[in-house]
């Protein structure tokens, strides 16, 4: 008896079959198949080659990666890990910033895992009792017997989550309520969210983060004060509110009309019908839009560095051109690549886990 010939063939064969209909079918294709692959060859060794076979591994100062040809210079990076990830937060009390990190997955990996129970709980933990920790757990209080220590000391990765976590955590319902205001008919609140929203859109976040650190204390009480991160914070959670309020109302907009007709006739209030009938199903259909503008946001802390913000990226840069010890001509490119590894890794991993939940909740699939 004969083997049907689909089922006999081996993988090696469906591969090769693969490779043949995708890659080779034609002289035109087969022509671009080893174009790339020539092109991927050439970067993937340029890439090697600077950051292994030539790179400096060891030396306890910029000279180990002035020898000519050198690629990568890796010591900087170990040498100065510590600045990068706490900027100058005071050693003995790194724990506390270590801690805060630990606090945090322990209530956001839970959250995000579907099966795992308490969801309402590590909700309230998340909102309400984890700031309140991180709060004093970073800045100090006395009373619980941690030293003060001021927000001009943070730095690096520390200081890029900070406002990374804080603008993503204020702009989500603030984007929505703005998006709900922007639909309102009332026509003073309606008025109101549009040209919030349209005049922050209309302007850079350069512009906004000057404002926050320059012209918002002039519109305070004079003995009310905030310090410099603060006010980085109000500025990256309006401008960021702005944008996440168009995406959220682009899902509302795709919400059919019958949803709210159905909402109504059975009687529910108006926060009832969002909070359990068109949000959900709204918010369901701009996950991509919304993991966008928190990666987008996260890359736009950087910008922190312009009202005198070291984050990440602002602290490589000023540790490879102001320490005289460490400069050698691949200092500052070694500095920059490890920072663009860093923000690539956390951006990529929002976007990994914004594809698997699209995924599961079945998100743009058609029946």
């Amino acid at each position: 008896m004969k083997l049907n010939p689909e089922i006999d063939r081996t993988s090696w064969q469906v591969a090769l079959e693969w490779v043949r209909c995708n890659l080779f079918s034609s002289w035109w294709s087969s022509a671009l198949t080893l174009l790339g692959l020539a092109v991927s060859y050439w970067v993937l060794w340029a890439v090697l080659d600077w950051a292994v076979f030539t790179a400096i591994f060891t030396g306890s100062d910029g000279s180990a990666c002035r020898i000519p040809g050198a690629g990568a210079c890796w010591p900087f990076i170990t040498h100065k890990f510590k600045l990068f990830m706490y900027g100058r937060y005071p050693v003995e009390e790194l724990w506390r910033v270590n801690l805060t990190y630990v606090l945090a997955l322990g209530g956001l990996v839970p959250l995000m895992l579907p099966r795992v129970p308490g969801k309402l709980w590590l909700s309230v933990y998340m909102l309400v009792g984890f700031p309140i920790i991180a709060y004093f757990l970073l800045t100090g209080a006395e009373w619980l017997g941690l030293p003060i220590v001021t927000t001009d000391l943070w730095g690096g990765l520390l200081v890029t989550l900070v406002v990374a976590c804080v603008g993503i955590a204020a702009s989500f319902p603030l984007g929505i309520i703005l998006a709900l205001a922007r639909r309102s008919d009332l026509p003073l609140i309606k008025w109101l969210a549009i040209i919030f929203i349209e005049f922050v859109r209309g302007v850079p976040l350069v512009t906004v983060l000057f404002f926050a650190s320059v012209m918002l204390p002039l519109f305070l009480p004079e003995n009310v004060t905030f310090d410099k991160l603060m006010r980085a914070l109000i500025g990256v959670a309006l401008f960021s509110a702005a944008y996440m309020a168009e995406v959220v109302r682009g899902g509302l907009q795709a919400i059919p009309r019958g949803q709210f007709e159905a909402a109504d006739a059975l009687g529910m209030s108006y926060p009832q019908k969002m909070g359990f009938i068109v949000l959900p199903q709204a918010l369901k259909l701009v996950i991509p839009g919304i993991v966008n503008s928190f990666i987008a946001l996260f890359k736009d802390t950087s910008l922190v560095l312009i009202i005198g913000l070291f984050d990440l990226l602002g602290i490589v840069k000023q540790a490879a051109q102001s320490d005289a010890k460490w400069f050698a001509p691949q200092t500052a490119v070694t500095g920059y690549v490890f920072a663009a590894f860093v923000f690539w890794l956390f951006c990529f991993g929002m976007s990994r886990y914004s594809a698997w939940l699209e995924t599961r909740l079945n998100t743009g699939q058609r029946h």
